[in-house]
């Protein structure tokens, strides 16, 4: 599936769109990686909608009380116009025209309660989605925050992994160990050799060597002499 995807959509966009598949069902994002950072973007993107479209609900409910308001306004003024009709028609004996009036202010009264809780309730509603579209807002600030923090990060870890990679590319440091070993090894061969040739030669037979060398040298040495000798008494005949 995911080759089909890097395929169809490129590897980039292929990649984002696992990623967030992976996010939405729990299931663990890249650490620290590209596909976490635009997992996080996307979401980001999600969620500025979400306070966009509340926003505009809010908005709504705000046009929808100021109307309900007005409503409330304007029968509280019918009300006091009905009043005044029923006033006017009584003082000037018009008993149908005040009877009329009078009742159109009982129906008023009777329904305007009614209005002044719903426009209570309406403006209630309004202030709390105002409140909530005020910390979403705040709230959506932090992410951003986050998010711009969140590729800093990125780029810094990616800066670490590049410098750790040339770190180890170029690392002599086993080689290093690696020949030292291979010094110690062979000193402690070498070490080891000429004890065991200590050990292996006879002290009196190297004893009897030197004495043997130490005569053949004088021996040598006799010879020499009497060589020299003879030939230094053969000189006056010539």
């Amino acid at each position: 599936m995911k080759k089909v995807l890097y395929w169809v959509m490129g590897e980039k966009a292929g990649r984002t769109i696992v990623g967030t598949w992976n996010w939405l069902w729990g299931m663990p994002v890249e650490q620290g990686g590209k596909v976490a950072v635009a997992v996080a973007e996307e979401s980001l993107q999600a969620m500025q909608q979400s306070v966009h479209k509340l926003a505009t609900a809010v908005a709504a409910q705000d046009g929808a009380y100021k109307t309900a308001k007005q409503k409330y306004e304007s029968k509280v003024k019918e009300l006091q116009t009905f009043e005044q009709q029923a006033r006017i028609a009584s003082k000037s004996g018009n008993e149908e025209a005040a009877r009329m009036a009078m009742t159109r202010v009982i129906q008023t009264e009777q329904i305007l309660p009614q209005i002044e809780e719903m426009v209570r309730q309406a403006e209630a509603a309004v202030k709390a989605s105002k409140e909530k579209l005020n910390r979403e807002r705040m709230k959506l600030e932090s992410y951003k925050t986050d998010m711009q923090n969140m590729k800093d990060m990125s780029e810094v870890n990616e800066a670490l992994g590049m410098i750790a990679k040339v770190n180890n590319e170029f690392d002599i440091g086993s080689a290093k160990s690696q020949f030292e070993a291979a010094k110690g090894a062979v000193e402690r061969r070498n070490l080891k050799q000429n004890a065991l040739a200590e050990l292996s030669e006879n002290p009196a037979e190297k004893l009897q060597a030197d004495m043997e060398r130490m005569t053949i040298d004088d021996e040598i040495s006799r010879r020499l002499e009497m060589l020299e000798g003879s030939n230094n008494k053969q000189l006056p005949g010539n």
